[in-house]
């Protein structure tokens, strides 16, 4: 396993709203470089860039048109490299949004597949035997080709299914997975990651992990084996080189070959318990009640995401990093549902969390969630991809572009955060996060290792209370104060252990751990 990635603070990268250098309105990869400073004083040491490879952008670049070339609006690939030089010169890490079960329908992959006469790439993509089939559980496109057939597509209608096989197959067009051509397509995916990583990139954040092998078994034991082929390349060729799935099931997907993995808001609920445990109306806003543990005057319940986490944790805690996240290019800011202390309460626990964390550009900030029209098949994602907020001013620092020429609309409220802003004032949510970030790699029991225990996390009872190492971790999301006695504790001296960090007022003494509302500590003991 590559040995940077256990000291790892992840920082995601929306390219395209980052930072626009050359005043085109659209963020490009000299904007990231220009940034790489920053992006560092906050404790991140490696960044996940979203797709940006050449693509028409149906759905933001998840539609790759050409895997070896860098999509023109943010630069060539030798601005890229040079990203990825610029970077190691810091001793940071960068890894690529890698999508590998579908590709754009202007891939040349895809061109040559409609085709009518076979040849090569006429099986590249899943197509069917005739125009008029109809396959229950797929999405199925025809009058698209010469050809007669129609194809399967993995999310939208421009995202045609790439072709590596069924894994017990029940109709003549479903290929096996050792059919040549199925082979010929992990191979061709193979290919494209050895021209990134020979380019200098550091890794991958594999799209849809769990989508290649179609009909596959409950374990993915298809999948499974294609990405324990890609982990043995590595091993061999690119033993630095890491892969992260979007997966959202990590004892799956970390025994497939992966080295993390994500907990999401698809596949269960145990991430959408802490921040996001509500319901989203048509219009894009809160409807009914909001149950996350970090909302002060919720019901939420840590047990609703230990029970899951847990079964997680004990099946990979020796082979591979469970990875919580701050937000991501998919979900709402986390500011649309939680106040400033709520968001410091909710960074104090992923990032002292063991695993791998990943911070959301902007949730630094506390960017703020905006209710906007879709673009590039955002929909109510688009929300969650406005510009980075730099500072007052002109586009809040983002481009110096005229504002109708921005790739999305940035915050016009006269109270939308901003890094100028909160730079300053040590109590702001940007150097909470530094704060926080600079004890995670002071103590090394508090970053990445597998030394996580429960103290105290009952059902619809505060605090939250777990041990990493030498250091007892409580949290009091909720509105009241609460005290709890050491011998319900069981696991930490009766003397009074050393407090190391805190967010608002909590206290062990005199027997008792005693927290106000909304308040986080760490105590060395």
């Amino acid at each position: 396993m590559a040995k940077w990635l256990k000291d790892a603070v992840f920082y995601e990268i929306y390219p395209q709203s980052f930072f626009d250098s050359n005043g085109d309105g659209i963020g490009d990869f000299e904007g990231i470089i220009e940034k790489l400073d920053y992006i560092l004083s906050l404790g991140c040491n490696a960044i996940w860039l979203n797709p940006c490879f050449d693509s028409p952008f149906k759905d933001a670049g998840y539609d790759v048109r050409d895997y070896k070339k860098a999509a023109p609006r943010y630069g060539t690939n030798d601005d890229l490299k040079r990203l990825f030089n610029e970077a190691h010169k810091r001793d940071m890490r960068v890894i690529l949004d890698l999508v590998p079960g579908h590709s754009s329908e202007e891939h040349e992959w895809f061109l040559k597949s409609k085709e009518v006469q076979p040849n090569e790439y006429w099986n590249r993509y899943v197509w069917t035997d005739d125009w008029t089939t109809v396959a229950s559980g797929f999405k199925m496109i025809g009058g698209e080709a010469p050809r007669n057939a129609a194809y399967i597509v993995n999310f939208f209608k421009c995202q045609p299914a790439l072709n590596y096989g069924f894994l017990k197959p029940e109709a003549s067009w479903q290929l096996p997975v050792n059919h040549p051509d199925c082979i010929a397509t992990k191979e061709a995916m193979k290919d494209v990651m050895r021209f990134w990583l020979d380019a200098g990139c550091d890794g991958f954040r594999v799209d849809m992990a769990a989508s290649l092998v179609k009909l596959d078994d409950a374990e993915s034991s298809g999948t499974k084996a294609i990405w324990q082929e890609v982990r043995a390349m590595l091993d061999k060729d690119y033993p630095d080189a890491v892969l992260v799935a979007e997966w959202s099931n990590p004892r799956l997907a970390i025994n497939a070959g992966f080295h993390a993995d994500f907990l999401l808001h698809f596949g269960n609920d145990a991430y959408n318990s802490l921040v996001r445990d509500y319901t989203m109306s048509p219009n894009y806003t809160i409807a009914g009640s909001d149950n996350s543990f970090f909302k002060k005057d919720s019901s939420g319940d840590i047990r609703k995401f230990l029970d899951d986490y847990l079964m997680h944790y004990e099946a990979t805690k020796d082979s591979g990093y469970i990875s919580l996240i701050s937000g991501n290019h998919d979900v709402p800011r986390l500011a649309l549902n939680l106040s400033q202390r709520e968001m410091m309460l909710a960074f104090a626990f992923i990032f002292t969390m063991p695993g791998v964390p990943f911070l959301y550009y902007g949730d630094e900030i506390g960017m703020r969630y905006l209710n906007l029209a879709s673009k590039e098949g955002g929909y109510h994602r688009t929300g969650a991809r406005t510009p980075m907020q730099w500072k007052r001013g002109k586009n809040l620092g983002f481009s110096r572009a005229d504002p109708e020429k921005l790739y999305l609309p940035v915050d016009l409220g006269d109270d939308a955060p901003t890094v100028e802003g909160a730079e300053n004032d040590p109590d702001s949510l940007l150097n909470t996060v530094r704060t926080l970030l600079r004890l995670r790699r002071a103590e090394n029991e508090l970053g990445s290792i597998p030394n996580f225990e429960i103290i105290f996390a009952e059902k619809a009872q505060l605090p939250f209370v777990y041990k990493r190492g030498h250091f007892i971790l409580a949290v009091n999301p909720g509105a009241a104060a609460v005290s709890l006695p050491l011998d319900k504790m069981g696991k930490i001296p009766k003397a009074n252990p050393a407090k190391v960090y805190a967010i608002g007022d909590c206290v062990i003494e005199n027997g008792s751990l005693h927290m106000k509302d909304q308040s986080f500590g760490i105590w060395r003991i």
